[in-house]
């Protein structure tokens, strides 16, 4: 593909290179060679640029010249998603149901699906069209899936639960499994509290591997338009996450949690049951978050306090024990 193409395809600038520069390929800016495109946005690798052996490189508006051909990009880490779509086909799977597939008679499915090996769709399920049900995937009672649904394998959405279009489940994610919720009898022992709600998640929602959704135990859990969940993040019951808000790896949600639109909750971060997240909130990983966070707020630590505030708390903290020592001294002199 000529370099030229690639730079109307992606809405760049052209500079410094031939627009007749065949490019056969994608690559890391270390890994790239003759006849590649490779990106930078984190200025960390800026140096790498100088030397790297790509054929072009797509960078930043404001990012310093370099020798070799470049594409200049408002936002090049986005531009660079697109460069990956130019040249990676991915599969693609035949429309049919496999013969060791069991779709009930009353389940309805729409146009072009291809439903796999042992997966299950259960009693009164729709789903729309163009959906891929890759091996072992189980869709209960009662479900309601849009268009362009893609699971794949090992992906469960338990009864009742509503899926909008263009929703991907990775492998082994579980959508409506019941909530954590049990009250203590009279001779101490735990009774379960029936989950009788459902989970929700709205158009173009990804949930990613090993991740869990609970089901209400009233009403919904509700998963908004657009939002990321990565690996091995858990929503507990009747939770709300906002539109294009990203759950990142390992985040825990108690029950009832409010998450806005467009929050960042990094690696491990966890939230308290009951608490409020502000819309556009960033919480570096392994905060923990007790309250409510009002919206705007970068916040860090456990319990989570402002950002700034944490990076002071931080660089005192391995001071400790050099202001401990100035402590007694004081006190000794009184």
């Amino acid at each position: 593909m000529k370099l030229i193409a690639i730079a109307s395809a992606l809405n760049a600038r052209l500079e410094n290179g031939s627009a007749d520069i065949d490019i056969t390929g994608v690559a890391g800016i270390e890994q790239a060679g003759p006849g590649q495109l490779t990106f930078v946005s984190n200025p960390k690798y800026a140096a790498a640029a100088k030397t790297t052996k790509a054929s072009a490189v797509i960078v930043a508006e404001d990012f310093p010249a370099i020798a070799g051909a470049m594409l200049r990009s408002k936002n090049p880490y986005l531009a660079w998603a697109k460069a990956l779509e130019l040249f990676y086909q991915p599969l693609q799977y035949a429309v049919g149901v496999h013969p060791t597939a069991i779709v009930h008679a009353s389940a309805k499915i729409g146009k072009n699906a291809h439903i796999g090996p042992y997966v299950v769709v259960d009693e009164g399920a729709e789903i729309g069209d163009n959906a891929v049900l890759l091996a072992h995937v189980v869709i209960y009672r009662s479900v309601k899936i849009g268009k362009n649904f893609f699971a794949h394998a090992h992906a469960v959405v338990r009864e009742f639960c509503q899926l909008g279009d263009n929703v991907l489940l990775q492998n082994g994610a579980v959508i409506g499994c019941d909530g954590f919720g049990f009250a203590k009898d009279d001779s101490g022992h735990w009774h379960k509290i029936v989950q009788s709600g459902t989970a929700v998640l709205e158009n173009n929602v990804e949930v990613q591997a090993n991740s869990c959704i609970d089901r209400a135990s009233i009403g919904e859990t509700r998963i908004a338009r657009g939002a990321k969940l990565d690996n091995m993040v858990h929503v507990g019951h009747s939770c709300t996450v906002g539109t294009d808000t990203l759950l990142c790896a390992q985040v825990g949600l108690a029950g009832t949690t409010d998450v806005g639109k467009n929050v960042v909750l990094a690696g491990q971060v966890g939230v308290a049951g009951h608490c409020k997240i502000g819309d556009g909130v960033i919480a570096i990983a392994q905060s923990g978050i007790p309250h409510d966070v009002p919206a705007g707020k970068m916040i860090s630590g456990a319990p989570a306090i402002d950002f700034k505030l944490w990076l002071k708390c931080s660089a005192a903290y391995g001071r400790l024990p050099e202001i401990a020592k100035a402590v007694r001294k004081i006190s000794d002199r009184e």
